[in-house]
């Protein structure tokens, strides 16, 4: 049965590849994005609905939620896929460090803002995380803005823990009242990632030799796709971070830590003013 889709991050990279391969499969795929050119691109190719968002502003989050939850009666998955890594370390005009608002808190508060919507509907919600949680990720529940001992790959690895911390939340919350979470690592693939980045990984992504043993974002975007449209409790299990199609064997140890990702939760919803928390 078709789906709609709400793919972030999806004027580009895997999102976009994503987003036509499920367009392909017969969905209702809706593109949101930050460039209105690219954005644009991407939707008027498949014919599909656009909303622009820079999630540097939560305004510009609150005002998508409030948008989407007016066009659409039902909304079967959403992919939470917007996200990077920068540069020097910088705050948006909210007062928070660029990689946690752009990586956690924006989609934490889009996905809350819209939580009547997705429960009616049963919906997924997918996040794209990254082996980097593993790798570089070192979350301090004092320290979320990254002051102490920032540098671009740690404030980015840390969010990509944070990803996988949400969606195992989103699941102990929710998964009785219908909510399916998933967080999932694309694998290293050859897009414009880093390429605003003093990250080591800069040199790495943007190296012709290097890329030639990436993944392309059709590839990369595999996993997302399959999240999309199948059913979880049968094809994948909800609560669950994917590496290749699999639960991951190796994970950051702060990642099984449900009272970090309690506390986590409750401190986002503090910082990014959530009135109200669905219980």
């Amino acid at each position: 049965m078709p789906k709609t889709i709400v793919i972030t991050g999806a004027s580009d990279g895997i999102g976009a590849a994503g987003a036509r391969r499920l367009h392909q499969n017969g969905h209702r795929v809706v593109i949101v994005g930050r460039s209105p050119e690219k954005t644009a691109k991407v939707a008027d190719e498949l014919g599909a609905d656009r909303f622009l968002a820079d999630f540097t502003s939560l305004a510009d989050v609150r005002k998508l939620a409030a948008d989407l939850d007016a066009a659409y009666p039902r909304i079967d998955v959403l992919v939470n896929n917007a996200g990077g890594i920068f540069g020097d370390r910088d705050k948006t005009a909210d007062g928070f460090e660029k990689t946690l608002q752009v990586n956690h808190l924006a989609p934490f508060l889009l996905t809350n803002l819209l939580m009547g919507k997705l429960l009616a509907g049963r919906a997924s919600v997918i996040q794209t995380s990254s082996a980097g949680a593993r790798l570089f990720g070192k979350l301090d529940i004092d320290d979320l803005d990254n002051d102490s001992g920032y540098t671009a790959h740690r404030a980015y690895g840390t969010a990509k823990l944070e990803n996988i911390l949400f969606t195992k939340e989103l699941h102990a919350r929710y998964a009785p009242r219908g909510l399916s979470a998933a967080a999932f690592h694309p694998g290293a693939v050859a897009t414009n990632f880093a390429s605003g980045s003093k990250s080591f990984m800069r040199p790495i992504y943007s190296n012709p030799l290097s890329r030639l043993a990436m993944v392309s974002p059709e590839k990369g975007a595999r996993q997302l796709v399959w999240l999309a449209e199948t059913t979880p409790g049968t094809e994948w299990q909800s609560g669950t971070y994917y590496e290749n199609h699999k639960p991951a064997r190796r994970n950051n140890p702060q990642a099984d830590d449900s009272g970090l990702g309690r506390r986590l939760w409750d401190r986002s919803a503090e910082l990014v003013g959530l009135d109200v928390v669905i219980p």
